[in-house]
């Protein structure tokens, strides 16, 4: 078994400034949602994906704000992005898969203590779906590798 955790923040972002602006009959901007929900579809149409968990920053701040002035925060991001977490995470659930909203912590987090715990498990192969270069120090030979999807 494969094992593929996906971080849905970034796919989210990148959906935002790269998919076509959408909006939803009661005038929502959806654009994001939808180009996630594209991509995760690609993604479940490789048979060999099977199991797959989406961590997403709920809540853009945690306690690294409080550790580290000048940490990221949500300031700057686009109110219309902010806005289609909910749903993107509400979608991702949807399609079956398992979301990770995080709130004290970071997607990160979810990811790296996800890999943690699958390692010792029976899993063949744990693949992180992300471009985090944080996330690299988590590479374990061809166990445990990182994908970018782009």
């Amino acid at each position: 078994m494969k094992i593929h955790l996906v971080d849905g923040t970034y796919e989210l972002f990148r959906a935002h400034f790269g998919a076509p602006p959408k909006k939803a009959p009661d005038g929502r901007k959806v654009g994001a949602t939808l180009g996630l929900l594209r991509s995760l579809m690609l993604l479940l149409s490789d048979p060999e994906v099977t199991h797959v968990a989406v961590a997403f920053d709920h809540v853009i701040e945690s306690f690294r704000n409080q550790m580290y002035p000048g940490y990221k925060t949500g300031a700057g991001v686009d109110p219309d992005l902010l806005a289609q977490f909910p749903l993107a995470e509400k979608t991702a659930s949807a399609l079956g898969l398992v979301v990770w909203p995080m709130v004290k912590f970071e997607a990160d987090d979810a990811i790296a203590t996800a890999v943690a715990r699958f390692k010792v498990k029976s899993v063949q192969q744990i693949v992180i779906c992300s471009v985090d270069k944080d996330l690299t120090q988590m590479v374990d030979g061809d166990r445990v590798v990182c994908w970018d999807r782009r």
